[in-house]
């Protein structure tokens, strides 16, 4: 006993910090996951339009 209270007392109150950290650290990392899809995303969709514009002006170059 510590201060009059049992030992496992503080060793479920440190796992529920624990747990918590552990909570915040995956959340994090799901968090960058998720950025980085949307900016492959993101720059798959400009290549594309990029590509369109292009493809645009060429038609407007031959004479028809």
């Amino acid at each position: 006993m510590i201060l009059g209270v049992p030992w496992w007392v503080f060793m479920i109150i440190l796992f529920i910090f624990l747990s918590g950290y552990m909570a915040f650290k995956a959340m994090r990392a799901e968090r960058r996951l998720e950025q980085q899809y949307i900016e492959q995303e993101g720059k798959i969709y400009i290549d594309r339009i990029e590509k369109d514009r292009k493809q645009k002006q060429e038609r407007k170059r031959l004479p028809q």
